[in-house]
C-alpha cells in the first residue's frame, strides 16, 4: 500500500517536474521567435503571437490535467465515478 502511495506522488512530481520543463522550453521559443519577428519585419507584423498562442493554449491544457484545474471532471470525480461503477456492477452481481 505504502509503496503504491509512493510510486504516485513519485509520478506526480515527474509530471509537474516535466510540466515546468515545458514552461521554460516555451519561454525560450517565444523570446527566440520574437528576435526571429523584429529581426525580419521589425514588428509590422507580429506574426510570433500566433505560436505565443498555440504554446499558450498547450500549456493551459497541460496545466490543466496536471493541476486539477478543471472543477467538475478532476481525479476526486474520476475517483467517485469508479467507485460508483464498482459499486453497480457488485449490485447486478448481487441480485443474479
Amino acid at each position: 500500500m505504502e509503496k503504491t502511495k509512493y510510486k504516485k506522488a513519485k509520478q506526480r512530481v515527474e509530471e509537474i517536474k516535466e510540466f515546468y520543463g515545458k514552461v521554460a522550453s516555451a519561454v525560450v521559443t517565444i523570446i527566440l521567435v520574437a528576435a526571429l519577428n523584429y529581426y525580419l519585419n521589425e514588428w509590422e507584423y507580429a506574426w510570433f503571437l500566433w505560436v505565443v498562442f498555440g504554446l499558450s493554449m498547450s500549456l493551459f491544457f497541460k496545466a490543466n490535467k496536471i493541476f486539477n484545474l478543471n472543477p467538475f471532471m478532476n481525479r476526486d470525480w474520476e475517483e467517485r465515478k469508479i467507485q460508483e461503477f464498482l459499486q453497480q456492477e457488485e449490485n447486478i452481481q448481487r441480485w443474479n
